[in-house]
């Protein structure tokens, strides 16, 4: 069924050149919503995440984005309390509601430069709402199958997350510090810790400050797992490491489905931060009364 339906899109395509309107056409069809997002190599899980993220954060860029002031859906709850939709009720949203319909078009056409999108997911991920890949260009279909092989593995290289903040603000302030080694001390007698911190500063062997990141831009049913890990890893720093702190950066639309995980985890830190500039601004103070004491710089 994705096949034929995405091989007549092409034939329309080559025919006239990428047009929204194809796009709508093909979205009131069953598995058109599917179809597209094979295409651009975009999950449900994170279709779902943009849309909860527009529901909660009240942007006007997204917002006129998505049409979401045609929708027509009043929210019962407070901002802070939404409960995400599920697949099925954006399927059905999609084929009966052409404002929300329309938004998505905007989304898969446009969403690779809309700068609330890139505020809260991954690049990895924000690349893949681009017009290219609905032209059926080669090197898009090429970077969609690439993209979907080296999810994981892409993702966690340096420079492609949000840890290459914190090692900029580490090294504009000349702190030595090693990333994704093991605590040896930590280690001793200690079953089930084996496990590397992503920073450790100063030095492994004696350190001040140990950070661990999570940006959580899809759920998953690994994060209890995760955030329970947390408090016990939180447990053994501070009694083998007792002048450490040990802070986290926490942060992701995917933490806003998994509240009960997400108050487990922040539980087990000495200070939490996320990823927003005057968060990244607290952690430079932060480091400056640990390392420089109050005042300096």
């Amino acid at each position: 069924m994705l096949n034929t339906l995405l091989a007549n899109l092409f034939e329309k395509v080559r025919a006239d050149g990428v047009r929204k309107s194809f796009f709508d056409e093909l979205l009131q069809k069953n598995n058109g919503l599917r179809a597209i997002l094979a295409l651009n190599g975009f999950s449900n899980e994170q279709l779902n995440r943009v849309i909860t993220l527009a529901r909660v954060i009240n942007n006007n860029e997204l917002d006129s984005l998505l049409n979401r002031d045609s929708w027509g859906i009043q929210e019962k709850s407070s901002s802070t309390h939404i409960s995400e939709w599920g697949t099925s009720r954006i399927e059905k949203l999609v084929m009966t509601n052409a404002a929300f319909r329309g938004g998505l078009v905007n989304l898969f056409f446009e969403g690779a430069t809309n700068s609330s999108i890139s505020q809260y997911l991954p690049p990895f991920e924000v690349k893949k709402l681009t017009v290219r890949k609905l032209n059926f260009k080669t090197d898009a279909i090429v970077d969609t199958l690439v993209r979907y092989k080296e999810k994981g593995s892409y993702s966690g290289k340096r420079g492609n997350n949000p840890e290459k903040k914190i090692r900029n603000t580490l090294e504009e302030l000349n702190l030595s510090f090693e990333t994704g080694v093991h605590l040896s001390r930590l280690l001793d007698g200690a079953t089930g810790a084996e496990r590397t911190m992503d920073f450790i500063i100063e030095h492994q062997d004696d350190p001040r400050v140990i950070v661990e990141c999570s940006f959580l831009s899809t759920t998953s049913s690994g994060q209890g797992d995760k955030s329970k890990a947390e408090i016990g890893v939180d447990s053994l720093i501070h009694r083998k490491y007792r002048s450490a702190k040990f802070v986290g950066f926490v942060d992701g639309i995917g933490w806003y489905v998994r509240k009960r995980d997400l108050r487990r985890m922040v539980s087990a830190y000495d200070d939490v931060f996320t990823f927003h500039p005057e968060e990244l601004e607290r952690f430079r103070v932060f480091l400056n009364d640990t390392f420089f004491h109050r005042g300096r710089h």
